[in-house]
């Protein structure tokens, strides 16, 4: 992790000197320093908490990664609960109640606990993103969504709160990727019953392929396929070989890339239903 600071804590120590500061340092946030280089997302979390002059609580998506939430842009702004409506650009405040047993530490960081944090998520933003940043957070954590709407009802006046419960109904842990969680809320908006996530399938030798999401009833599955199937050779042949082998016990599966369109999706996954609805009833 690298080294972050605070300024005028440096130069009173005699740490640096305002020339060191100015030259060999880059400035985070406003008198928060670091030195020259890539910051990972901790890095900007525990700068934003030092700019709040250690006092705020890391709240939001920054809490999530903190919990071990994957898939988290590294550049996103860091929110924190925290009494300054004049945060710098890369940080966002809210200033809400928070008790005591929604508080806990992380990286020697002070932030939400999980189910405040899933409780956060599924209030704020867009709820498309709310729903893949939640699955990130149940794929890790496997919050209890009681839990969750308990904090909705000791927070009945927080705005977002009325959405809360939808939302949750909406996370599965089963997500592998915001990618996936797009893919699933898609083909639910299209009329289609919601898939079920890493649908096991047997193979032989006593080991298992697991299915992106699908429909074990009629065996249709559909599976996004990120960049590595396609620039890896390895890949590509592992992928030929477990293709054939879900086709030989009788399963249709759509592939999905990331250029794929979405109604061209759609539509292949309703050709798919089809003939093995067809199928079924002949």
């Amino acid at each position: 992790m690298t080294q972050i600071f605070i300024g005028s804590e440096a130069l009173a120590a005699n740490q640096v000197n305002r020339y060191q500061l100015a030259k060999t340092h880059q400035r985070v946030f406003p008198d928060v320093y670091a030195p020259p280089g890539d910051l990972t997302l901790l890095d900007r979390t525990r700068a934003a908490w030092l700019w709040s002059g250690r006092k705020a609580i890391v709240t939001g998506r920054a809490a999530a990664a903190l919990h071990g939430a994957r898939w988290v842009d590294p550049d996103i702004p860091i929110e924190l609960n925290f009494t300054n409506n004049r945060s710098p650009r890369g940080i966002v405040t809210h200033r809400e109640t928070l008790l005591a047993t929604e508080l806990t530490c992380r990286d020697g960081l002070p932030v939400t606990t999980i189910p405040r944090t899933a409780f956060d998520l599924a209030r704020r933003g867009n709820p498309r993103r709310g729903i893949a940043d939640l699955d990130a957070l149940a794929n890790t954590t496997r919050f209890s969504v009681n839990d969750v709407l308990s904090l909705a009802d000791a927070h009945p006046h927080l705005r977002g709160v009325r959405r809360v419960p939808s939302m949750l109904d909406a996370v599965d842990a089963g997500a592998q990727s915001p990618r996936e969680t797009y893919l699933r809320l898609d083909l639910v908006d299209a009329g289609f019953p919601r898939p079920q996530t890493q649908i096991p399938v047997a193979r032989p030798g006593g080991r298992w392929y697991y299915l992106d999401m699908g429909w074990p009833e009629i065996l249709v599955a559909v599976e996004y396929d990120g960049e590595h199937h396609r620039t890896s050779r390895t890949a590509y042949s592992i992928d030929a070989e477990r293709q054939d082998y879900l086709m030989s016990v009788g399963w249709i599966v759509v592939r999905v890339l990331a250029d794929h369109q979405r109604s061209d999706v759609i539509r292949r996954v309703r050709r798919a239903w089809d003939a093995r609805l067809h199928r079924a009833a002949s």
